[in-house]
C-alpha cells in the first residue's frame, strides 16, 4: 500500500500550523512561502480542508481558520490531562536508559519536579515529584533559565541535551532538555539523572543522547509545538 495519502494528510496540516498569532489571515502565496509548497499544492489542499470546515477563505482570496479548529480544540480542552502525556513518556524513557525521568517546569522562581519516573532496577537517585529546587547551575536549572526565562547564559543556543556533573552534590549528575508546547513556546525540562559515575559514562559515549531528543520532539509534538520547529530544534 502507498504512502501518497498519508503524505497528503501531513502536508494539509503542516499548513493549518502556518496560522498563528500576528498570522491569522494569509494569501495563498504567503502560506506557500510559509510552508515551502508550490501555490498549486498549497491551493488543492487548501480547496480540501476548506470544504470539511478546517479553514475558510475571504473574498479577498486569504485564508483562516475555520469552525472545525474550535470545534476540536474545544474537545481537546475537555479531555488533556497533562499528566497522561507525560508520564508515559517519562515511564518509557526511564525504561530505556534504566535513569530516572523527571518533568521539571518553573513554579515561584524555582524549579519544580512535576513528574517523576524510576527505572525498575539498579542504583538510582530517588526524588519525589513535588519536590522544589532554586535555580542553580545544574543542566536542569540551565534549561528553564535559558529557554524559558531568556537569561543569557549562553551565547549561541547550546547544543542538546545540556548535561552537569556534580553542579548540586558530587554524586550526582543530570542530563536535560527543553520541551515545547502550543505557539512553540517553552514548558518545562525533560530530565535523565542518576549517580554521576554512571552518567559521566553516558556522556563520554553520547548513549543517551538520541532517547531523549526523541522523547522531548515527541512530547512537544503532543503538547502543541508545531512540525517545523521540532524538526530544527530537536533534528529528529
Amino acid at each position: 500500500m502507498g504512502n501518497d495519502g498519508v503524505a497528503a494528510v501531513e502536508k494539509a496540516l503542516s499548513l493549518l500550523d502556518c496560522f498563528r498569532p500576528g498570522a491569522e489571515s494569509l494569501s495563498l502565496a504567503a502560506m506557500a512561502q510559509a510552508s515551502g509548497m508550490h501555490k498549486t499544492t498549497v491551493y488543492r489542499l487548501m480547496n480540501s480542508l476548506e470544504r470539511m470546515g478546517y479553514v475558510v477563505r475571504s473574498q479577498s482570496g486569504n485564508y483562516s481558520l475555520g469552525h472545525r479548529v474550535l470545534y476540536l480544540g474545544k474537545l481537546f480542552e475537555q479531555s488533556f490531562q497533562l499528566s497522561a502525556v507525560v508520564e508515559p513518556a517519562l515511564y518509557e524513557l526511564a525504561a530505556a536508559t534504566k535513569e530516572s525521568a523527571s518533568y521539571y517546569v518553573l513554579d515561584n522562581g524555582q524549579r519544580l519536579c512535576l513528574f517523576r519516573a524510576e527505572p525498575s532496577e539498579g542504583l538510582r537517585e530517588t526524588r519525589l515529584a513535588g519536590t522544589a529546587f532554586p535555580l542553580d547551575d545544574t543542566a536542569i536549572s540551565q534549561v528553564i533559565r535559558y529557554w524559558g526565562l531568556g537569561e543569557p547564559i549562553y551565547d549561541a543556543p547550546p547544543e542538546m541535551p545540556l548535561f552537569t556533573s556534580g553542579a548540586r552534590d558530587s554524586h550526582t549528575a543530570a542530563f536535560a532538555t527543553p520541551v515545547f508546547g502550543a505557539g512553540d513556546k517553552f514548558m518545562a525540562a525533560l530530565t535523565l539523572s542518576g549517580p554521576a559515575s554512571r552518567l559521566n559514562a553516558a556522556q563520554a559515549t553520547g548513549e543517551l543522547v538520541a532517547p531523549q531528543l526523541r522523547t522531548a520532539a515527541d512530547l512537544s509534538r503532543r503538547l502543541g509545538a508545531s512540525v517545523r520547529f521540532c524538526e530544527s530544534m530537536y533534528g529528529v
